[in-house]
């Protein structure tokens, strides 16, 4: 259990944390030049589907924006939209299987390059990465105390 999480050594690791992970996201990113639209991909493959407006904000892109990238997986044949049941002014934008499968595609090619830079770190040990997995998981699980 996590119990000295407002200690200043705390503070400096949950910062270091957040960086290293978000410089590993642009690694992979400069490496494979993932579109836009693979953000939507995976924010559906997590949330399941949603409106365009709820991905703008997810995004934090504009309605007409998030419209355009939509459109493009459309026609990739990677979502669909469905008629909102909710509201019958808006669609629901849907993972196809064919958008499974690219994100699944992406997901092999982002996790070779991490691979192949930890195989030339003989300093770490699965367990190392293995606990390295396991801290980002519970900072992204939501707590049972209501707060994300």
């Amino acid at each position: 259990m996590w119990t000295d999480v407002s200690t200043p050594a705390a503070d400096d690791l949950s910062s270091d944390l957040t960086v290293y992970a978000a410089r590993l996201v642009r690694l992979v990113r400069r490496e494979h030049a993932p579109s836009a639209g693979t953000r939507v991909l995976s924010v559906l493959d997590e949330t399941g589907p949603l409106a365009i407006t709820a991905l703008a904000q997810i995004d934090r892109c504009s309605q007409p924006t998030m419209t355009g990238q939509v459109n493009q997986l459309v026609e990739a044949g990677w979502v669909t939209k469905e008629p909102n049941p909710a509201d019958a002014r808006s669609s629901l934008v849907h993972l196809t299987g064919a958008g499974r499968a690219e994100l699944a595609r992406i997901r092999r090619l982002s996790a070779a390059l991490v691979s192949q830079r930890l195989a030339r770190r003989t300093d770490l040990s699965t367990d190392d990465l293995a606990t390295a997995v396991a801290v980002l998981q519970a900072v992204l699980e939501p707590t049972t105390e209501g707060s994300s």
